[in-house]
């Protein structure tokens, strides 16, 4: 495009993504600078997304390390993954180098195991140190969820020479999160918590052992985020400190750095649940891998749906003399279906709150049949009735006959019955086998229950017919 012809990239009436190109067109990085941080945070992972891999490449690598940071923060872990292994080892390591010590471990934690050691090696030693203990423990629990800026002094120490401290460190310490300072003994054991505004409030020459909280609420490194769950519900503070297997302080978790892992976990489970199971997917990861992962959770859905296929085909004879048969089959799979799922999000969550274990499946059952019973039942009768009155009509060889109408009802009626039952005995089940297994629950349970009620439901209901209409 002639340089006359290109709008202003002032223009408000452009978008986000047309002003960040032809800013990247240009070599003002001052105006870049400036740019990115006017556009709105819901707008960036969008915006960053729709530049080619080139110009994210050129973003990330012209602007200011810290302002790269920004924009790395903005993104999903997996996104800024993508964009930062793409970069050489030593621009990633400035970028990483400014981001609080949980997003670097996080962003880490999804690369490539060269691409991250690569990048560590690059970073300052004590950044590097931080990302290296981070690793060490599982992202659904406290070492894993923890930020290890926080601010410790001895108990002798005096509130004005506290002050002093983070006035002498502000630069190092304007990124901090600091709300709280933790008094430790020589061995780094934590003996209490001092609130800032009363540390501000309070007298130079008093201690701060005098104005502590003692006694101070902590998680484990190893907590994992079911207790962590629990335990903010429990007390009102936004911050706690993380000890170590030493009783050590090693870092401190935060109320909203627990609540992003409880909905991370939910995003993946409701992945799972939806057949991307081998973690996060994004349209702008390439066209590939993406289709590689799909496949590998919908090919072997092939082999579980010729079990379905095979019951139709051993009872063809009967689904030609009966044809209303079929409008029913699939409201007797889907139906099913449905009541299998509300069983599989049940066990889910018990799952979850440690309400259930994998030896607790004859409880399950019970539990699950029960109410399997009442709806079977329910909801029976109602299709039966319906299906009473199709069986009036002309459909195929059979229908018209006196005694096909009420048999026909009788027939949709008892498989809808039994296979509620099923469905919602395998839907409560099948999460405690594959946990039990050490597999993850949401993975597998779609297929496993919709092609068990597929082939139950098809064999209940021509079985039947087969049963009672056939002559």
């Amino acid at each position: 495009m002639p340089e006359q012809s290109k709008p202003s990239i002032t223009d408000p009436k452009l978008e986000p993504i047309e002003q960040l190109e032809a800013i990247l067109s240009t070599s003002d990085n001052h105006k870049l600078e400036s740019f990115v941080y006017e556009i709105p945070s819901g707008e960036m992972a969008r915006t960053i997304s729709l530049l080619d891999e080139e110009d994210q490449k050129s973003l990330l690598t012209r602007l200011p390390a810290d302002a790269a940071a920004w924009i790395v923060e903005e993104l999903s872990h997996q996104q800024a993954a993508d964009i930062i292994e793409e970069l050489h080892p030593d621009d990633a390591a400035d970028i990483i180098d400014e981001l609080p010590s949980d997003e670097q471990a996080d962003i880490i934690g999804e690369l490539d195991d060269d691409d991250a050691e690569a990048i560590i090696e690059k970073m300052e030693p004590e950044e590097a140190e931080d990302v290296r203990l981070l690793s060490k423990y599982d992202s659904d629990t406290a070492g894993g969820l923890m930020v290890t800026e926080f601010l410790t002094f001895l108990g002798d120490t005096t509130v004005g020479d506290m002050a002093d401290n983070i006035r002498q460190n502000a630069e190092e310490y304007h990124e901090y999160d600091v709300q709280y300072l933790y008094v430790v003994n020589p061995q780094e054991e934590l003996l209490g918590v001092v609130r800032m505004r009363d540390m501000v409030m309070c007298r130079p020459e008093v201690k701060v052992k005098d104005i502590m909280m003692s006694s101070p609420k902590f998680v484990h490194v190893n907590d994992h985020l079911d207790f962590l769950e629990d335990f903010f519900d429990a007390i009102f503070f936004n911050a706690v400190p993380v000890l170590d297997e030493q009783n050590k302080m090693v870092g401190v978790l935060k109320r909203a750095d627990m609540e992003e892992a409880l909905g991370d976990r939910s995003e993946r489970q409701l992945l799972r649940l939806g057949g991307i199971i081998a973690g996060d997917e994004m349209r702008t990861m390439p066209t590939f891998p993406r289709a590689a992962r799909r496949l590998a959770f919908l090919g072997p859905n092939i082999f579980l749906n010729l079990i379905a296929a095979g019951v139709l085909i051993y009872y063809q004879n009967t689904i030609s003399q009966i044809v209303a048969l079929v409008v029913f089959m699939p409201m007797i799979s889907d139906m099913c279906g449905c009541s299998g799922n509300q069983a599989v999000a049940v066990s889910m969550r018990e799952l979850a709150l440690g309400l259930v274990r994998p030896t607790d499946i004859w409880r399950t059952v019970i539990k699950e049949a029960a109410v399997g019973i009442i709806n079977g039942l329910i909801l029976g009768i109602l299709i039966g009735l319906l299906a009473w009155g199709v069986g009036s009509f002309d459909l195929g060889p059979l229908q018209g006959q006196p005694n096909i109408a009420p048999m026909l009802g009788l027939v949709v009626a008892l498989a809808f019955f039994f296979n509620c039952i099923i469905a919602v005995i395998i839907g409560g089940t099948v999460p405690l086998v594959l946990k039990g297994l050490k597999m993850d629950p949401a993975m597998a349970s779609g297929p496993i229950l919709t092609t068990i009620t597929d082939v139950c439901g098809f064999a209940l209901i021509f079985g039947l017919a087969t049963w009672l209409i056939i002559p």
